[in-house]
């Protein structure tokens, strides 16, 4: 069964969902340009890794049912010393040990064979990139600084209408989704698709290298095959509200959507 919504579907957003929403995307958008790109390029996986821990303010949207366990009025106490002799000895107090983890974020990269060159970067943001402050951010924003200078170009598809959206010069009118398609020749100078909820997803233009034309890369239809694949209808129970919530106006023109495919009580 399809998604009931014309293009990017609000509820593969509930963060227990994303990750496996993320993989598939991935792994997607990865056959689909390989099936037209060979032999010349070969699109591959890579992963940015950095670490979190609960200091990080992005840790909640990680591990979203996170809870650090602990006793109360433990904190910093001193254990009761034992009964006998009053020795000079140090006595222990509870501390928290502060656990890290190592977070993994993969990406797209197309590369040239016979060069051996990193040609396109294509990132698919997690919500821990737009946490301000999160290691997650920080991360991402130092990638997309190290290919913007570079000769590789740069695509960025944001498909997440919650958190901090990540930085353009110009203002640009809200939106719910973002694609960003950055082209060496043209920076800083690059293409923006501001996507509504109601509008399919687009067919954006993945550049390569100058003697090449670029290839289409069809968001919409990637979308539904993993939509299909992976059987959300499944793991989607389209009576309750997506997370995050809608605004008002979206989510009346979303409650009407699911009753006309009959999805919600009328």
């Amino acid at each position: 069964m399809p998604s009931p919504f014309p293009g990017m579907d609000p509820y593969l957003e509930e963060p227990g969902l994303w990750p496996d929403v993320h993989h598939g995307l991935i792994s997607e958008i990865q056959a689909t340009l390989n099936r037209q790109l060979r032999p010349k390029y070969h699109v591959r996986v890579e992963e940015r890794v950095y670490i979190s821990d609960e200091n990080d303010p992005g840790r909640t949207v990680i591990v979203p049912d996170l809870r650090i366990a602990g006793r109360p009025g433990q904190e910093g106490s001193a254990i009761p010393p034992t009964r006998g002799l009053a020795l000079d000895v140090a006595e222990p107090i509870v501390v928290t040990t502060l656990i890290e983890e190592e977070i993994h974020e993969a990406r797209l990269e197309i590369i040239d064979r016979e060069q051996h060159l990193v040609v396109t970067v294509i990132e698919i943001l997690s919500p821990t990139n737009k946490v301000a402050g999160s290691r997650g951010r920080t991360s991402f924003e130092q990638k997309r600084r190290e290919v913007m200078n570079s000769p590789s170009h740069w695509v960025e598809i944001d498909l997440l209408r919650g958190g901090v959206p990540l930085f353009i010069r110009e203002s640009v009118p809200p939106c719910d989704y973002l694609v960003h398609v950055s082209e060496t020749a043209r920076r800083p100078r690059g293409l923006l698709w501001q996507i509504d909820l109601s509008q399919r997803l687009p067919s954006v233009p993945i550049p390569l290298r100058p003697e090449d034309p670029e290839v289409r890369l069809d968001l919409q239809a990637v979308l539904e095959h993993v939509y299909d694949r992976a059987a959300y209808d499944m793991a989607i129970d389209y009576r309750t509200d997506p997370v995050p919530l809608l605004n008002s106006e979206r989510a009346a023109w979303a409650d009407r959507l699911l009753k006309e495919k009959g999805l919600r009580p009328t």
